[in-house]
């Protein structure tokens, strides 16, 4: 199990929000707007040799607050080359441009969808783009009807896809790993979906990033044991570093700790 760190960037700031909340139309409840740019963050993660984060741009698309919001993610790409992912926009066209920006990888969701369905010949063209080696599908959920079901447009959108192993396992083929926010309690710092967690922690020998909910150690603790230890994690509300309690060398400390 590695922790993940993360870089979520709205407005040209970065911040972390209420999931939930995110809309077109209102904006997001923030829980923390750091007076520090993107790459200040992305430094501390180089620092301490946390690959594989991820940086989210919250802004929709062709607006003037996703192009604010872009420039910092590639300042915070440009502080830790080849250390981190990027997902926000993405497309078979910018991709290839943000691996040259220094993006480990591209994460996708919506690109991949044709209203509420994913669109396989999009998938294509994106894996033609820049390799399966170098994409991350944002599988991020919520729950309806007692069933867990993909979300799109900033988590605003569901979709008809539903959430299982035997999507995991179809979609698996197309990327080189996942990252699953649980939606209904991302940044509620009340704790994690552990029923999501049991799903993934089926899932064999697929790389899963959850996020969504860490409060505390013992939210880690959790983690590691549902996902079998092989589910990574990512903390953000909770983080001293944006405003929260849990200590960020701790949580370093204790992930070692449990890895042994």
């Amino acid at each position: 199990m590695r922790f993940r760190p993360c870089i979520d960037i709205h407005d040209g700031k970065v911040k972390q929000i209420v999931g939930g909340t995110l809309s077109d139309s209102s904006g997001a409840a923030e829980n923390f707007v750091a007076e520090y740019d993107a790459d200040y963050f992305a430094k501390i993660y180089h620092d301490n040799n946390l690959r594989g984060g991820h940086i989210i741009l919250l802004n929709k698309a062709g607006t003037a607050e996703y192009d604010a919001t872009k420039k910092q993610a590639l300042k915070a790409l440009s502080a830790f080359p080849n250390g981190m992912q990027i997902g926000g926009g993405i497309t078979a066209a910018n991709a290839g441009d943000m691996i040259q920006a220094g993006a480990s990888h591209v994460i996708v969701t919506s690109y991949i969808f044709d209203g509420n369905r994913p669109d396989m010949g999009k998938l294509k063209l994106l894996t033609d783009a820049v390799g399966k080696e170098h994409i991350v599908i944002d599988f991020s959920c919520r729950k309806k009807d007692g069933k867990y079901y993909v979300v799109t447009d900033r988590w605003q959108t569901f979709t008809s896809l539903q959430l299982n192993e035997q999507t995991l396992s179809e979609f698996s083929n197309y990327c080189d790993e996942f990252l699953i926010h649980g939606v209904d309690v991302e940044g509620m710092r009340q704790g994690i979906d552990e029923e999501l967690l049991m799903i993934l922690g089926k899932c064999k020998d697929i790389k899963i990033t959850y996020a969504g909910g860490v409060r505390n150690l013992a939210d880690i603790d959790i983690i590691y044991r549902l996902g079998g230890g092989k589910v990574d994690f990512t903390v953000g509300s909770a983080l001293n570093l944006f405003g929260g309690s849990l200590d960020y060398k701790k949580v370093i400390e204790y992930v070692n700790e449990l890895n042994g």
